[in-house]
């Protein structure tokens, strides 16, 4: 039996190996054990300096502001398209304004061409006769069929808006020119976007 004096180590132990030692120091230290990159593929990686604080209190309200109507726009828009309620503007609001909606949206309107006709009355305009002379009949022709097609619709909804919602009478007014209004716009550039298709019953 071999003595070992105290304080003293075996000189037949292992020498610890200088390989394992730098591969837990580098595991320590927090190495990465692959090669650094280079300057500009780590400023590519590297986010942009941050803007400077606001200097007043004015301009850290108007930079909040900015950044609430930034996230927020999105969202309060696409949600109108689809006619949320809670997105909508205040004259879009309402089931009797979702029914005035209904009802210019499902039929055809001869407002929805009057950009398309005042684009060939204008073009008629730098022709030479008679075309002019047609163009400038077209125009009062097509006014005309829009009157008419004004009223017809202006009739269709106060007798739906009244059928489904009595004692509206006070606001019908508003509504019809609300419809008429968006009845004047192109179909697929109306705002909330049309619910229903053509020819449905509202």
């Amino acid at each position: 039996m071999k003595l070992r004096l105290p304080g003293r180590r075996d000189r037949t132990e292992a020498a610890p190996d200088p390989s394992a030692d730098l591969t837990s120091q580098l595991v320590r230290t927090g190495g990465k054990g692959r090669p650094t990159p280079k300057r500009h593929e780590a400023q590519g990686r590297r986010p942009g300096p941050p803007p400077p604080p606001p200097r007043t209190r004015k301009e850290a309200w108007k930079r909040m502001r900015e950044q609430q109507a930034t996230t927020g726009r999105g969202a309060t828009r696409a949600g109108t398209a689809r006619s949320d309620e809670a997105a909508l503007p205040a004259r879009d609001r309402g089931p009797v304004r979702k029914l005035v909606r209904d009802v210019v949206d499902a039929r055809r309107n001869a407002g929805s061409f009057f950009l398309l006709v005042a684009a060939l009355v204008l073009l008629g305009n730098f022709l030479p006769e008679p075309v002019r002379s047609y163009s400038v009949s077209l125009w009062l022709v097509f006014f005309a069929v829009m009157i008419l097609d004004s009223v017809v619709l202006g009739r269709r909804i106060k007798t739906t808006v009244l059928e489904r919602f009595p004692g509206q009478d006070h606001r019908m007014k508003s509504l019809v020119w609300y419809g008429i209004t968006r009845a004047t716009m192109v179909r697929r550039w109306r705002f909330p976007k049309a619910t229903v298709p053509l020819g449905a019953k509202p």
